[in-house]
């Protein structure tokens, strides 16, 4: 099991950025692909953003296409979510999710993350 922490939400005006942090603690971060999802008020968890084992693949949801970047440092044990160019709609609890060990690959189904943090807020204002 792998415990996760995320941090870096908060409120911020549309058009601007954040970046999410997750930091991982437990079995071996860096053989396993990593995720972040979100969900908003009365909305189903949906996903957001992916990376696979060495960060050499990731995948993303048309929503955030182009706005996203997700990354991770093994050295350190965290992934990150960078945030540009906000909208109201990105308003959510930011989720970061680890897939099993030896799991090497990006996952859009959180099905196939074994281990999930507690979540951040991210508010954007219009």
């Amino acid at each position: 099991q792998v415990q996760l922490v995320e941090s870096g939400g908060g409120l911020v005006q549309a058009g601007g950025s954040l970046r999410l942090s997750c930091a991982a603690s437990g079995r071996t971060f860096s053989r396993s692909g990593m995720g972040w999802f979100r969900q908003a008020p009365g909305k189903e968890r949906e996903f957001v953003a992916t990376i696979s084992w060495s960060g050499g693949t990731t995948l993303y949801a048309d929503s955030v296409k182009g706005r996203f970047t997700i990354s991770r440092d093994n050295a350190k044990n965290t992934v990150y979510l960078q945030m540009n160019n906000l909208r109201s709609e990105d308003t959510a609890v930011y989720y970061c999710a680890a897939r099993g060990t030896g799991t090497y690959y990006p996952s859009r189904e959180s099905m196939a993350y074994a281990d999930w943090g507690q979540g951040t807020q991210v508010t954007v204002s219009s």
